[in-house]
């Protein structure tokens, strides 16, 4: 018994003076180690091996570092100014040091760490804390500044930055870093655009109507072959066959092939068996069905099926905006053969302006989302305000559009405006002819499907003069149309007509007052930012970045290299390209770089946004890295100017 307890005493001065040892040896390093109490009663805090392991031995770089503080203390140079002490690590890595990772963070809050590359990073400036706004002084002239935010992933010494730490001022950034791995990993694709010569050839005639500028007794075959030269068809037939609605031709030309879609959608019904689309003499063929309507979409440019897919549902919400659900199916309920012609006679043209902006190419169709007009965080709020302190008690939403891009919203507590009932609003106002061509007042009955497909809501519009009168600048039709500034009430009450009048009324005089609408007027006549302007000397020459969580988007203006219709459908056609890769089902891309015979392009996916950008052949990986991450830094930089972010609520319901 009395060798036992000779033998624990001795463990406990052993392990005692080995603690004593790394005390001393911490302390030369600037750290503490906890004292332990060694119990000297037999009980035994420290009873064997098992229960307490003996301690790590020091690692070799603390033991380094240990050594050359040792030497500088002994030379008589140790200064608290300049210590020599490593940093020391305050979170478990498996990296050398912290500066040797990099954390990209979500808006999820999920985060991706990944090496970073072994250069040593700059060093930064301190920010005052972390999370913390700080707003920029602005002056009436400077149009680049706007509010930044410190990012909290920022660190005093430039340790560890996450996609949006590089936001703040450094040329190469950890957004770059990402891009360019990605990049490496996901190699390029090469796209084949031999064929879009062919394929757009004399494209400004693809809107003619089928017989334009030929005798009336011209023979059906030469009509049939004009009907098959358009390189895009849209029809709705009823599910007992009968023609509703065709994009080009008439019942007389069509009445044969609507009757061939029918018999071939009816086998495969037959045969419990739903047909969905396929592909035949290069063209694709897309078939929805809903209810009693079947939507057909026929397409030789290039799309893919889920989008020709969002094009028809387009469509569907068009034909509801008229009748609403309930209207639809009661028609149908009571008689399957009923001709709808009859109920949707006069919206033919509402129906083909959303049709030829499918076949011109609709970026708020392809990406789901809106553009607003670029204004001033401050000029936006002071709109919003003007719309809430006017506003009436029936007042359900209220919008001002200028040049069909959104620039103020107000919306009741927790319910917005669905992106494709502005599409059909703004189709409605800026592409058909029918509302504006009323005059400069319209009193609309309409139903949102996004909103409520079982019944109809009413709406005030008010366009305003866009430009000012003693304007020099010649515009065509279409490009005055759309520079109209309109101003848009929307109510539940059907009698309150002359209240969103006299709201107009208020709104627009304040708005002339407190000096808001020659801002919008300005922003107008300045049209959209180059992309020269943002990054200047850029290889891009035209960008698309969508905010995921606004469901906004923005674009530069198509000048110079995007000035007819045949090149903007051609850049459309590799958006919807790009677009349909990243988004196909299966198909886990975060990046994707696509060289062609006359482009290089890219699509960058993230949680937080989107982006699509195309420059000239021969255009390095590198420098198309580098500007579109420089498109990133400034979209983020700027986003509460070219983004809407929430809007003026109303704490309330209305009546």
């Amino acid at each position: 018994m009395s060798d036992d307890r000779i033998s624990q005493e001795d463990s406990r001065n052993e392990l005692s003076g080995h603690l004593e040892r790394t005390a001393s040896e911490s302390t030369l390093l600037g750290t503490e180690i906890p004292s332990i109490n060694i119990a000297q009663d037999g009980a035994g805090d420290v009873d064997s091996d098992e229960d307490q392991p003996p301690p790590l031995p020091p690692r070799p770089k603390t033991l380094e570092a240990h050594r050359r503080v040792s030497n500088v203390v002994a030379a008589g140079f140790a200064s608290p100014q300049y210590s020599a002490r490593p940093r020391l690590q305050a979170t478990a890595t498996t990296a050398l040091s912290r500066t040797d990772i990099h954390t990209q963070s979500y808006q999820d809050g999920s985060r991706e760490t990944y090496a970073a590359s072994k250069q040593a990073s700059p060093p930064t400036k301190s920010w005052g804390g972390w999370g913390s706004i700080r707003r920029l002084k602005i002056h009436d002239g400077d149009e680049t500044a706007s509010i930044r935010s410190s990012v909290p992933t920022l660190g005093t010494g430039g340790d560890v930055e996450s996609l949006l730490g590089g936001f703040v001022g450094h040329e190469q950034t950890s957004g770059s870093n990402i891009l360019e791995r990605q990049l490496q990993e996901a190699g390029w694709e090469e796209l084949d655009d031999s064929k879009d010569d062919e394929v757009l050839e004399n494209f400004d005639r693809e809107f003619d109507e089928v017989g334009t500028g030929h005798d009336k007794s011209m023979d059906e075959e030469k009509l049939l072959a004009q009907w098959k030269s358009k390189r895009k068809h849209f029809m709705i037939l009823s599910s007992a066959g009968k023609p509703i609605y065709t994009r080009h031709g008439d019942d007389n030309l069509i009445s044969g092939y609507i009757g061939i879609i029918q018999t071939i959608i009816s086998f495969y019904e037959g045969a419990q068996d739903q047909l969905r689309g396929f592909t035949a003499g290069g063209a694709r063929f897309v078939i929805m069905s809903q209810g009693p309507l079947y939507l057909v979409a026929v397409s030789k440019l290039g799309e893919s099926a889920a989008q020709l897919r969002v094009q028809l549902e387009a469509l569907y919400m068009q034909i509801l905006s008229t009748l609403t659900l309930p209207n639809l199916t009661h028609l149908f309920s009571n008689r399957p053969s009923t001709d709808l012609r009859r109920p949707l006679r006069g919206t033919e043209p509402l129906l083909s302006a959303l049709a030829d902006s499918f076949t011109r190419g609709s970026f708020p169709t392809l990406f789901s989302a809106l553009e607003c007009l670029k204004i001033r965080k401050a000029h936006r709020e002071v709109i919003n305000n003007t719309l809430l302190q006017k506003r009436c008690e029936s007042l359900l939403y209220g919008l001002v559009v200028a040049g069909g891009r959104l620039v103020s919203v107000v919306r009741p507590w927790r319910h917005s405006l669905h992106p494709s009932d502005l599409q059909l609003i703004f189709n409605m106002l800026f592409e058909a002819e029918g509302v504006k061509a009323g005059g400069g007042e319209n009193w609309i009955p309409l139903c949102l499907p996004g909103f409520n497909r079982n019944g109809y809501l009413y709406m005030y519009v008010s366009f305003l003069d866009g430009q000012d009168k003693d304007s020099t600048v010649n515009q065509e039709s279409t490009a005055s149309r759309h520079d109209e500034v309109a101003v848009l009430l929307i109510s539940a009450d059907k009698e309150s007509f002359y209240d969103l009048r006299n709201m107009r009324d208020t709104v627009v005089e304040e708005l002339e007052k407190n000096g808001s609408m020659s801002l919008i007027k300005s922003a107008i006549e300045k049209g959209r930012f180059a992309a020269t302007d943002i990054v200047p000397g850029t290889v891009l020459h035209h960008f698309i970045y969508k905010s995921r969580a606004n469901v906004q988007f923005t674009m530069p203006s198509y000048e110079p290299h995007f000035t007819t219709l045949e090149a903007r459908r051609k850049l459309l056609s590799l958006y919807h390209t790009l677009h349909a890769n990243v988004h196909a089902k299966n198909a886990h891309l975060n990046v994707q770089h696509c060289i062609s015979r006359k482009s290089v392009s890219l699509a960058w996916i993230t949680p937080l946004f989107e982006l699509y950008c195309m420059a000239g052949p021969n255009t390095s990986r590198n420098a198309l890295a580098q500007s579109a991450n420089k498109v990133v830094q400034w979209a983020r930089r700027e986003e509460e100017r070219i983004f809407i972010i929430g809007g003026a609520v109303r704490s309330f319901h209305c009546a």
